[in-house]
Parts: C-alpha cells; structure tokens; sequence
C-alpha cells in the first residue's frame, strides 16, 4: 500500500470518530469477583457516563489474554443484537488497538456503538503467568526461559541494563519516571499508591527485582475493570459528553516481534514502538511538539525512558536526561502518567493510560495540563503495540 492511499483510507478516521464514555470499578489486589461481573459493570459505568444504554451498542472489543468472551458479556450487559466484535492480542500492546479496531468497525459500518473493555484478576502472586512456567514453554518464551529470564522483569532488566551501557542512561533518571508516577498518584483518590510518597532516596535504596530494576521500578499487579464507548463524531455530538477525537491510531509488531526480547535488532535498540511512532505520525496532522501530555506504557520505568525516545520526544539515548528537571511531572515541558500509570495507579495493561488521556483531553483530570487539546497514549514497547493520539474539537 502506498503512502498516499494509506492516508487517503486513514482519512475516515481521523477526527471522525470519538470516544463518548469512560468508567472503571474501583482497582484492588484482589477484587474477590469474576472478570465476567466485573467486565459487565465497568462497561455499564462507561454507558452512563455517555449517556447510552446498552441496547445502544452492537459492537464489542476485548483483550485476548482472559477467559471470557463478547458475546456472554453483551448479553449480561443487556445488548440488543452484538453485529461485530473483535478481540486483540499482546496484553499491554492492546490497549490503543481496541480504539483502532472499533473505529474501523464505525467508519466501514460494520458497528455504530463499540464498547472496548478490559477486565483483569491478576493481582494475586499465583496468578502472574510466569507463576505457571513449571512445564515446556512453546511460545517466544522459549528463547529466553530456560537461561533463567522468566519474568518481564528479568529481560527489561538486561534491556535498561544495555540502555545504560550505551548511552549513560543512570538508575536516577528511572527514578524521575518513578516519582513523576507517584507524585501524580498522591491526587488520584483510586490509585493505589496514592498515600505512599516517593523520594529519591527511597527509591535507590529499593530492593532489587530484576537487576537494574528495584521494587519501584516494577508496575503493580492489581484487579480492575475497565471500559470506554466509541461511536461517530457526528452522533457523539449530541451526547453527554465532550466528544474525544480520535485523531491518529496506528498497531505495529516490528520485523522481529519476539515477546519482550526484540530489543537487539540494531545497535540504536529499536524496539516495536519505533514502527507503531512511523505509522501513527505519519497518519496525524500533528506531531510529537504539539502533545501537551502523554500516557507512555509504564510497565516498567525503562519503558517511558524508550517510549520518550521511540514516539519522538527526543533522540535515541536522550530519554534519561529528559527526564531531569521536573520535565515529564505536571507543570513540566511534557507531564507524562498523569494518574500514576501502571507505576503507582494500577496496571491493567495499560487501558488506565487511556482513560486518562481521555479525562485530560475533557479536562477533568485530577493532574489536569491546562488547556489540553491533544495527548500520546502508547502500548508497551516489546511487543506487537499500538499506540493513539487524541484531541478536542
């Protein structure tokens, strides 16, 4: 496909296409209900919140990684008749990737009202899926788990590692990601560090999880329900809410999508993102200057260091120093994890990140940057992701 017909396609799309409805149960290490309940009500909040009902929708998007399906959640939700549904794979990649997929849905006709969601019970110990790695691995873990690197955090460990090495990346710039995280939690009343301050002391005297990374640099595992409505512009209008425009959107795996270990194709360590940032800006009428926020994936803080890098904030090796200052906390040059991210909100693979770039673009966040009129939200970095930028009207 050509350059200019991509563009000409993507054209339905941009700015055509809103986010109408937000909602979430309250996050927890473990919210004691099935994701079948949980996915049920977080998708009715975001209704409400729109100011639909479930006989609204005729469109379904979910995450791959649980057992639970489209069709037994529009039936409890009360839909009418489910005419397209779609489910995306790579856990934190997905996230922007549901708004793709159901804009697609919307301006080809498939779908008029999509509900994305994510519901997740993963807080537990056990239930982390390196916890069940007893017997053979036949995936893309098998490249990397029988050396040892079993959890995420052993393999962004040796990436942030080989970051440092390279281009002098230190341990106090995934500090300024940390704290920026948590300082933006303590205004969050459902995050769930948002009573525990972080300095930078305590941050490097943090016990060691996977070597660089400390217990500070690591997300959180939590329990949560989320859900957000997408339809068109033009019906979006006459809803409750601001409309939330769906400007650029783009998912990209990268030429070697290997799980959470692609970071060795190149001496400059381009990772997945890299391609999702060439779609996405190439796609958009605005560029990474004019994002007065980002929501950058924050599964670990090495991510947001790359994220800075990959989406084109500064060049490669700079994302340490850009940090420094203040510079990525509310009030600096680009405020990134406004609700606290993964880091210190809670980790739902990431689709908090796009309720929050929502609330900043309605400007009812509770780190509110004045004025907001367009935010990054990004998938992780490793995987096959996506990524969307958002806008007002």
């Amino acid at each position: 496909m050509t350059d200019g017909l991509d563009r000409d396609l993507f054209r339905r799309i941009q700015d055509k296409i809103a986010i109408v409805g937000i909602g979430h149960l309250p996050f927890a290490k473990d919210i004691g209900r099935p994701i079948s309940d949980t996915a049920v009500e977080a998708a009715q909040l975001a209704l409400d919140d729109a100011g639909l009902v479930a006989e609204d929708v005729d469109g379904m998007v979910m995450f791959e990684m649980e057992r639970t399906h489209e069709v037994s959640i529009a039936r409890r939700l009360g839909v009418k008749n489910l005419a397209w549904w779609s489910k995306i794979s790579y856990g934190g990649g997905a996230s922007a990737a549901t708004i793709m997929q159901a804009a697609a849905a919307i301006v080809t006709g498939l779908a008029t009202t999509v509900v994305c969601h994510r519901a997740r019970n993963r807080g537990a110990r056990t239930s982390a899926p390196w916890m069940q790695e007893r017997e053979l691995v036949t995936d893309d873990k098998a490249l990397h788990t029988p050396w040892g690197l079993i959890r995420p955090v052993d393999v962004i460990g040796m990436w942030a590692h080989r970051h440092m090495h390279e281009y002098g990346t230190k341990r106090e710039h995934f500090g300024n990601v940390a704290i920026a995280a948590r300082k933006h939690a303590s205004r969050n009343p459902y995050a769930m560090m948002g009573r525990k301050p972080l300095d930078m002391p305590t941050y490097l005297a943090g016990r060691v999880i996977g070597y660089p990374l400390t217990l500070y640099d690591c997300c959180l595992e939590t329990d949560g329900a989320l859900a957000c409505i997408v339809t068109s512009v033009e019906r979006a209008r006459s809803l409750r809410q601001k409309p939330v425009l769906v400007h650029s959107v783009a998912q990209a795996s990268g030429p070697n999508p290997v799980h959470l270990a692609n970071y060795n194709n190149t001496k400059e360590m381009v990772t997945t993102s890299v391609f999702c940032a060439d779609l996405l800006w190439k796609r958009s009428e605005l560029e990474p200057k004019d994002m007065q926020s980002a929501e950058i994936y924050d599964a670990f803080t090495p991510l947001v260091i790359t994220g800075l890098e990959d989406y084109g904030f500064c060049k490669r090796g700079e994302g340490g120093p850009f940090t420094e200052g203040g510079r990525i906390e509310l009030g600096g040059a680009l405020p990134v994890l406004t609700s606290g991210g993964g880091l210190s909100e809670a980790y739902v693979h990431g689709f908090n990140l796009l309720l929050e770039g929502v609330r900043q673009i309605r400007g009812t966040s509770v780190n509110q940057v004045p004025g907001n009129k367009a935010t990054l939200v990004t998938g992780a970095s490793g995987v096959a992701t996506s990524a969307v930028v958002l806008r007002g009207e």
